[in-house]
């Protein structure tokens, strides 16, 4: 992949958020970089998804300077820096004003792992960072603090964040804290979601770490498969 070809890949998870109701107006924000890269391009601020086009991303590098670009960055520019600073895996980031993750965030309440989903994703509960205001340090720190170790976290009466190693799986991150927060809402009418035990989470990490995905098989698994 080239840098044009990320781009778009930008552009195209911006009218994804807006087409799915992830985000309203020009809320929200998204970045993205080359895996290795000491830089990302990030989302102009103000600027509705559909409006944007290639040359309106901007371009920063891990010390928060501008190198490239003619737009005004996004106010978050600060918590996506700081994520890439904390996580070299990471390669995408994507900022949402969703529903039902942004009235979770409101009741400043972590999301409890009662779903496979949810132990699968973040190992434990999807929790909260402190409040702190919209495009400030300390909501970027607040941010990435929780982000040391997962891949998505709530904003206090603000949003939620997904990460990835790639952006597509930061969209997917973004998109499973949405149903989370959907199924413990609507769990939280009929009485309150049951979590699993720390016996059951370990049971279940363990069992997806040795099995799932398409893990190269030994040589003596492939003749026992065939």
């Amino acid at each position: 992949m080239d840098e044009l070809e990320l781009k778009g890949q930008i552009i195209e998870v911006g009218l994804t958020l807006i087409n799915t109701g992830l985000v309203e107006g020009t809320g929200g924000n998204i970045s993205a970089r080359l895996p290795g890269a000491q830089w990302f391009y990030i989302t102009p601020s103000g600027m509705p998804y559909h409006e944007i086009e290639p040359d309106d991303l901007v371009k920063v590098d891990l010390q928060g300077k501008i190198i490239e670009g003619k737009r005004k960055p996004s106010i978050e520019k600060d918590l996506h820096l700081g994520i890439y600073q904390e996580r070299e895996e990471i390669n995408g980031v994507v900022h949402t004003h969703s529903l039902y993750s942004s009235a979770v965030a409101a009741c400043r309440r972590n999301i409890p792992p009662f779903l496979d989903s949810i132990v699968a994703a973040f190992g434990g509960p999807i929790e909260v960072a402190d409040y702190a205001r919209p495009g400030s340090r300390e909501l970027a720190e607040n941010a990435r603090s929780k982000l040391a170790v997962k891949n998505g976290v709530l904003l206090a009466n603000h949003g939620a964040i997904g990460i990835g190693c790639t952006l597509a799986k930061a969209l997917e991150t973004a998109q499973l804290i949405e149903k989370a927060a959907k199924t413990f809402i609507f769990a939280s009418v009929l009485g309150g979601p049951i979590p699993l035990s720390s016996a059951e989470i370990a049971d279940e990490l363990n069992f997806l770490a040795k099995n799932y995905g398409q893990k190269k098989l030994s040589l003596q698994q492939d003749s026992e498969n065939r």
